[in-house]
C-alpha cells in the first residue's frame, strides 16, 4: 500500500488552514488511515519536505499532498518534480486555489480527502508542467502558469500585501489581486520585450506582460487562457501590449470570463519552447510567487508530474513522450 504524506501550511489564508488541518485530522483517525503529516515553518520549507519525503520513499509509491495554498502546492510540486513515484494531491487552504479550479478539486476539505484515499473516487493523472531556466541556469517547475511584466508585479504585491491578511479574515482573500491590479495600473511601466516560440521571434514595443499556461485559471480565478488543456504537451502563452491603462482594465474584468481574447492587443500562442527576454529586467512569476528576473526560457515537460484530480480527463488523453526537463 503507498504510503500517505502530508505537508501542511498552517498559516495559509491568514492562519485557518488550521482549522482544516484539524478537520482532516478528525476524518483520518475515524477512517483508521494511516499517514504521516509535516508543517512548514518558513518559505521554502515545504519544498525541502517534498523532496526529502520523495528521496525516502527509495522509488516506491507515495502520495504526498499539499494543504494550503497554490504556493505551498507550488513548492510540493517542485520538490517532487523529478521523482516519478510520487503522486501530488492538493487539499485547498489558500485565497486564490486556481490548481483546485482547474482540475476539479472540492472546495471541502472532506471530499478533497476523499479523492486522495480512496482511488474510487480520486483520479490518477499524469499532467504537464513548465520548466523555467532563469537566474544563471536555476530551475523553477510551476503547474498552472508563470508570468513576467505586470501579473507578476502585482502577484508580488498581492503576497506582501496586509490587506490579504484582513480579506482572508472574510473569505474574500483573493479580491486582493483586483485591488493590487487596480493600483499598480496606474504606476506601472511597459518595456520592450522579445518572445521566441519554438524559434518564432516577436518584438514588442510596449509590451505590459507575457504568460504562459499550463491550465486556464490564475490570479483567483481569471481565465487568462481559456483553450489551455493541461496534457496535451504544449503550453498557452498570453502576451498583451500597446494597450491603455483603462482599456488594460476592461481586459482584467472580461477575463474572468475568458473574453479577454477578443481584444486586439491581447495575442495568444501555443508553443513548447518559449525565451522572454526584454531590455531592462523584469519581474517574473512563478504559479503567483516571484522568482526573479528576465531573461529565462520556459520548456514544457510533458506528462511529467502524476497528480489527484476531481475530474477523468482534465485534457487530452493522446500519450505523449517525456521530454528531458529533468
Amino acid at each position: 500500500m503507498e504510503k500517505i504524506y502530508f505537508i501542511v501550511n498552517p498559516n495559509a489564508k491568514n492562519g485557518s488552514c488550521r482549522e482544516i488541518w484539524r478537520n482532516i485530522e478528525i476524518e483520518l483517525e475515524n477512517l483508521d488511515i494511516a499517514y504521516l503529516a509535516f508543517f512548514t515553518e518558513y518559505p521554502g520549507h515545504a519544498q525541502e519536505l517534498a523532496e526529502s519525503l520523495a528521496r525516502k520513499a527509495l522509488g516506491n509509491p507515495a502520495v504526498i499532498a499539499a494543504v494550503g495554498g497554490d504556493g505551498t502546492l507550488h513548492e510540493v510540486v517542485n520538490g517532487t518534480a523529478s521523482y516519478p513515484n510520487i503522486t501530488v494531491g492538493f487539499i485547498p487552504g489558500g485565497s486564490g486555489n486556481d490548481f483546485s479550479r482547474g482540475f476539479f478539486i472540492p472546495k471541502k476539505s472532506a471530499d478533497a480527502l476523499r479523492l486522495i484515499i480512496d482511488k474510487r473516487n480520486g483520479n490518477r493523472e499524469e499532467i504537464d508542467i513548465g520548466k523555467i531556466r532563469h537566474d544563471e541556469l536555476q530551475e523553477t517547475y510551476f503547474m498552472n502558469n508563470m508570468g513576467v511584466g505586470f501579473d507578476a508585479a502585482v502577484a508580488k504585491d498581492s503576497n506582501e500585501s496586509r490587506m490579504k491578511a484582513l480579506l482572508n479574515r472574510i473569505s474574500l482573500g483573493r479580491l486582493v489581486y483586483v485591488y493590487i491590479l487596480v493600483k499598480k495600473l496606474l504606476t506601472f511601466r511597459t518595456v520592450p520585450m522579445e518572445v521566441t516560440i519554438d524559434g518564432k521571434v516577436y518584438k514588442y514595443s510596449n509590451a505590459w506582460f507575457v504568460t504562459v499556461s499550463n491550465q486556464p485559471y490564475y490570479g483567483g480565478g481569471m481565465k487568462i487562457a481559456p483553450a489551455a488543456l493541461a496534457d496535451d504537451g504544449i503550453l498557452d502563452i498570453t502576451v498583451v501590449h500597446r494597450i491603455s491603462r483603462l482599456k488594460l482594465l476592461l481586459v482584467f474584468i472580461s477575463v474572468f470570463w475568458g473574453k479577454h481574447t477578443k481584444f486586439q492587443e491581447v495575442e495568444q500562442f501555443t508553443g513548447k519552447s518559449i525565451m522572454i527576454e526584454s531590455t531592462a529586467s523584469v519581474l517574473a512569476h512563478a504559479d503567483g510567487e516571484a522568482i526573479g528576473h528576465t531573461p529565462l526560457k520556459v520548456q514544457a515537460c510533458p506528462k511529467a508530474l502524476k497528480i489527484i484530480s476531481g475530474t477523468s480527463n482534465p485534457g487530452h488523453t493522446e500519450e505523449l513522450k517525456m521530454n528531458d526537463c529533468h
